[in-house]
């Protein structure tokens, strides 16, 4: 349910509206946009007076949730949700672009990609330290010693980094490190992990399960707002279907589909949802002209060395070619990139 205060509303009003809907025994969670302010009650609804509270002086009207995933619906938060990352503008009218080998493999691998990725216009590094393989024999990633490389690529190049956790045991050193959190596609239903992401209130980059509806998305990002954390970015990495040419199907459907239900903005990664170089630059193109908020994409200096999901990897001069694509693509539809984070160490202006 959410209560609609009338404009611009006094603060004890906001505060009182607050007080009672404790006093039940629920949770309240106060949004205040540009022009409303609005407060979701999350809990048993069947505590709820509504006459009372539609009786309290600022109070314009109580409005039943009818989706299961209240936080996350536009029902909730009307206005689209916008995030800054070190300098970074999720959403609103910016674009993400995440690009980074797929596992942190070692300091001089992840500093040549960083700084060729930065150069080409990437804002946010990504890389793995802690890598989910469906073989327990494949490489798994270097951990804690991961992430010190990843930190220390971010700093030395003015990025933003990107890395998995797996484990609500992990969090707490990741969060040492990065400056977003992912949760993969394996571990979008892991409740415990995904309410100990949003104790952290760090970022959390949310993939798309395999086999997961849209609904089923948004109910797991439900879990990391329900703990207090607003700051969460949705991403398809496609689903699987019968299809076998690609290692997974692209929905791109999925964007315009979210965003009318949801108000969390969503980037999309062409290269786990399509495996193959040949495809990114087009799915990544597609996406942006879908409305996405951003792209998601691997980048290896060497992918036939690679120690995981080389062959789904672009090279720097790909990756390159890709950004001189999307940038006249972004600027038709209105959209645009912050080119860099911060202040890097060294490297020539992007």
């Amino acid at each position: 349910m959410i209560i609609v205060l009338k404009p611009h509303p006094a603060p004890e009003v906001v505060e009182h509206v607050l007080e009672r809907i404790a006093a039940l025994g629920l949770t309240p969670h106060l949004s205040q946009g540009v022009s409303r302010t609005i407060i979701g009650v999350i809990g048993d609804e069947a505590k709820l007076q509504v006459q009372p509270l539609q009786a309290i002086p600022g109070v314009e009207q109580v409005v039943p949730i009818l989706k299961p995933f209240k936080l996350a619906s536009r029902e909730f938060h009307p206005e689209d949700s916008v995030f800054t990352v070190k300098g970074v503008q999720v959403g609103g009218g910016r674009l993400a672009v995440i690009a980074g080998p797929c596992a942190i493999e070692s300091e001089s691998l992840l500093f040549e990609v960083a700084e060729r990725v930065r150069r080409a216009g990437a804002n946010l590094l990504r890389g793995g330290a802690f890598k989910p393989r469906t073989s327990p024999y494949s490489f798994q990633g270097l951990g804690q010693d991961g992430l010190k490389i990843l930190r220390a690529a971010g700093d030395h190049f003015g990025m933003a980094v990107v890395t998995e956790v797996m484990d609500p045991r992990q969090v707490e050193v990741v969060d040492r490190y990065a400056d977003i959190l992912q949760v993969g596609a394996r571990n979008m239903q892991n409740f415990d992990l995904l309410k100990e992401c949003g104790r952290t209130r760090m970022p959390v980059l949310l993939k798309r399960g395999l086999s997961a509806t849209v609904r089923d998305l948004l109910m797991s990002a439900e879990y990391i707002l329900s703990e207090g954390n607003r700051q969460v970015i949705l991403c398809e990495r496609g689903i699987r279907t019968f299809e076998d040419s690609t290692r997974n199907t692209l929905d791109l459907s999925v964007v315009p589909n979210i965003q009318g239900q949801s108000h969390l903005p969503i980037v999309v990664d062409p290269s786990h949802a399509t495996g193959r170089p040949d495809l990114i630059p087009a799915m990544a193109r597609a996406a942006i002209a879908a409305g996405a908020d951003g792209i998601h994409v691997e980048v290896h200096s060497c992918p036939e060395k690679a120690l995981s999901d080389g062959p789904q990897a672009l090279v720097p001069d790909q990756f390159d070619r890709l950004m001189d694509e999307i940038r006249p693509l972004a600027e038709l539809l209105g959209r645009s990139i912050d080119v860099c984070a911060g202040e890097p160490a060294a490297c020539a202006p992007c």
